[in-house]
C-alpha cells in the first residue's frame, strides 16, 4: 500500500513538473519540441527578429503614406503654380549716375572764387545703387522689368534662383510705358509665358512675385503674396513722364522692390508686370497696379527689333477741353470729352474724315475727360497703331478710324 503510494505521488509531481515546462513555452511562444532539422536555438533568435523588422517596415510604411497624404492635402492649385514660375524670377541690382549741380554754381562770383582755389565741375556725378524685380521670358535669357527700375541704368546684375549673378544687357527702353528689356549671356534657363490679358476676370486668383525691399538677395528666392484682381481698365495718368493707363489692380501686397517682377495667374502665365501702388506711407495698402500682358507683348516685340518704340507720329488735330459754354451751345449732358478746333489739310486726322467741331468723347473705348487726358493717352501708342474715336457730330455719334502715321 505504501508502495503505491509512494508511485502514485511521484507520477503526480512528473506530472505537474512536465505540466509547468509546457506552460512556460506556452506562454513564451516557443515550441519545446524541435521538428525541424535546424538547431532550435536558431529557430528561437531567429522569430522575434524577422517580426520586429517587419513591424518596423510597416510602421515606416505607414508613417510614409501619411506624410505623403498629408503633404498632399496641403497643396493647392497657388502652392504648385509657385513652385512652378519661381525659378523665372529675378532679382535686379542696378547702378545709376545722378547728375546735379553744385549749390554755389547758380551765384557766378562765389563759383568762380571757389573754382579758383578748388577747381571741379559746376556739374557732380553720383553712382545711386537700387534694386528691382524681373521675369525671365525666354530660355536664352531674355528679362522683363520696368523702365523705373533699369532704364538709366550704366550697369545691371541679374541674380537668379540658383544662385548666379550674370551682368545684364540693355536691349531696349520704353519710359512711356514704362517697359524695359535686358539680356544676360544664359541658355536653357527657365521661362514663364504670357498670358491674355483682355480675358482676364475680376475676383480671379492672382500671385505677385518679386524683390520686395532687396530680400530676394538673403536666401535668393522671391517673396510670394496672393491677391484677386481688383479691377482692369484704370487710367492712372501720369508720373514722371511714364504713362499709366488700361493698368490692372490687385490686392496682392506690391512693395518697393516688386517692380518689374511677374503678376501670374493661377496657372502660370504672366498677366501683367507689377509696377506701382497708391500709398501715403509707402507701404501696401492694397492698392496696386500692373501694366497689362497684352500690353507687354507689343511693347517688347518693337524693343527686341528696333531697341525703341517709335511714337514720332501726328495726327494734325487741335483739341479743346469742353466747358460749360460749349457743352451749352452744343446741347450736351455733360462736360467731358474734346471739341476739335482744328483740322489740318491732308493730316491723319484729316484723311480720317474728323471736321472742326466733332466731340471726340472716347479713344479706343476709354473715356476722354479733357484734352490733357486725351493727350497724355496718345503718348501710350505707337507709330502704325489705329485709333477708333467715338464722336458726337450733329447731336448723332459716328465712329471713326484714325490712323496715326510718322511724322515726315
Amino acid at each position: 500500500m505504501n508502495k503505491l503510494k509512494i508511485i502514485l505521488i511521484s507520477s503526480l509531481t512528473t506530472l505537474v513538473i512536465v505540466s509547468l515546462i509546457f506552460a512556460y513555452f506556452y506562454y513564451r511562444g516557443e515550441n519545446p519540441v524541435n521538428f525541424s532539422k535546424t538547431n532550435s536555438s536558431q529557430q528561437v533568435n531567429v522569430k522575434p527578429a524577422v517580426n520586429k523588422i517587419d513591424i518596423a517596415q510597416n510602421d515606416s510604411t505607414k508613417n510614409a503614406e501619411s506624410n505623403t497624404s498629408i503633404s498632399s492635402s496641403r497643396q493647392t492649385v497657388l502652392t504648385r503654380t509657385v513652385a512652378k514660375v519661381s525659378p523665372a524670377v529675378v532679382g535686379i541690382t542696378v547702378t545709376e549716375i545722378q547728375e546735379y549741380r553744385n549749390p554755389w554754381s547758380f551765384d557766378p562770383y562765389l563759383d568762380q572764387f571757389l573754382r579758383q582755389f578748388y577747381g571741379g565741375d559746376r556739374i557732380i556725378r553720383k553712382e545711386i545703387k537700387g534694386l528691382g524685380s524681373g521675369t525671365i521670358i525666354s530660355p536664352d535669357g531674355y528679362i522683363l522689368t520696368n523702365d523705373h527700375v533699369a532704364g538709366n541704368a550704366v550697369k545691371i546684375i541679374v541674380t537668379l534662383t540658383d544662385g548666379r549673378h550674370f551682368d545684364a544687357k540693355k536691349i531696349g527702353t520704353d519710359m512711356s510705358s514704362d517697359i524695359c528689356l535686358l539680356k544676360i549671356d544664359a541658355q536653357n534657363l527657365p521661362f514663364l509665358k504670357f498670358g491674355d490679358s483682355d480675358k482676364i476676370l475680376i475676383g480671379e486668383w492672382v500671385i505677385a512675385l518679386g524683390n520686395p525691399f532687396g530680400l530676394f538677395e538673403i536666401n535668393e528666392r522671391p517673396t510670394v503674396t496672393v491677391g484677386v484682381i481688383s479691377a482692369v481698365g484704370m487710367n492712372l495718368g501720369v508720373e514722371n513722364n511714364r504713362y499709366y493707363y488700361n493698368m490692372l489692380q490687385t490686392d496682392a501686397a506690391i512693395n518697393s522692390g516688386n517692380s518689374g517682377g511677374p503678376l501670374v495667374n493661377s496657372i502660370g502665365e504672366i498677366i501683367g508686370m507689377n509696377t506701382l501702388i497708391f500709398s501715403q506711407s509707402g507701404g501696401n495698402i492694397g492698392l496696386g497696379f500692373a501694366i497689362p500682358a497684352n500690353k507687354i507683348k507689343d511693347v517688347i516685340k518693337d524693343l527686341k527689333e528696333f531697341g525703341k518704340v517709335d511714337r514720332d507720329f501726328w495726327t494734325g488735330l487741335s483739341i479743346q477741353t469742353i466747358n460749360e459754354g460749349i457743352a451749352k451751345y452744343f446741347n450736351l449732358s455733360n462736360t467731358e470729352g474734346v471739341i476739335v478746333t482744328d483740322v489740318v489739310a491732308n493730316s491723319p486726322a484729316d484723311k480720317a474724315g474728323i471736321q472742326v467741331a466733332d466731340i471726340i468723347t472716347e479713344m479706343n473705348g476709354d473715356k476722354i475727360n479733357d484734352d490733357e487726358t486725351m493727350i497724355n493717352m496718345l503718348h501710350t501708342f505707337k507709330s502704325g497703331d489705329i485709333l477708333s474715336l467715338k464722336i458726337i457730330r450733329k447731336g448723332k455719334v459716328i465712329f471713326k478710324n484714325l490712323k496715326l502715321e510718322k511724322r515726315k
